[in-house]
């Protein structure tokens, strides 16, 4: 596996290596000594997957909070999307800042997001699926979301959302979520 560290840091880009030959390629998605070599969470609590009907298909911003926080491993298994996490660790230099990143069926990428980030996705295609390995099991109390076009963040989206939930569309912006806490973050 080959770990490229985003400007965010514990944030992953993970490409397979690939030992290709006449049949095609083997490579690992998953290890365990090599995740442990970059000091990467990887006790697997659940595993989800998204199926999305629609091209501009969007789910996020998504996290939960302390002391249910979870990392994620997310890859696209059939489709295209574009994965985009923002650090939401008030102590962290890349407080707020976002990346994003595109993970096909065909280029095997996946992206590792670590606790104290938020992460949504917007589908570059029709009938694609996502699946997501998580280290916390799901907990209503503790989720949190933020507006996908947050002017906080200021996210680039590579195309306009036709599908957004109901409950992505409600969610409140990051300055909103401070004014109710009166300025103490709950991450």
């Amino acid at each position: 596996m080959i770990f490229t560290e985003t400007k965010l840091k514990g944030a992953y880009i993970i490409d397979v290596k690939r030992l290709e030959d006449e049949r095609g390629f083997f490579g690992r998605s998953f290890c365990q000594k090599e995740f442990e070599e970059f000091g990467l969470t990887n006790d697997i609590r659940q595993a989800n997957v998204s199926y999305n009907k629609k091209k501009g298909t969007l789910r996020g911003m998504h996290m939960q909070l302390a002391p249910n926080e979870e990392t994620k491993l997310v890859r696209c298994t059939r489709g295209a999307i574009y994965d985009v996490i923002i650090d939401m660790r008030p102590d962290s230099e890349t407080y707020k800042q976002w990346i994003g990143v595109e993970l096909t069926a065909d280029n095997y990428r996946m992206l590792f997001v670590p606790e104290g980030f938020a992460h949504g996705f917007i589908t570059l295609e029709d009938n694609t699926d996502v699946t997501y390995n998580v280290t916390e099991f799901y907990t209503p109390g503790a989720e949190r979301g933020y507006r996908w076009n947050d002017p906080a963040f200021n996210i680039e989206w590579p195309i306009e959302p036709v599908v957004i939930s109901e409950k992505d569309q409600a969610a409140p912006d990051f300055e909103e979520v401070t004014k109710e806490t009166e300025g103490k973050l709950l991450v």
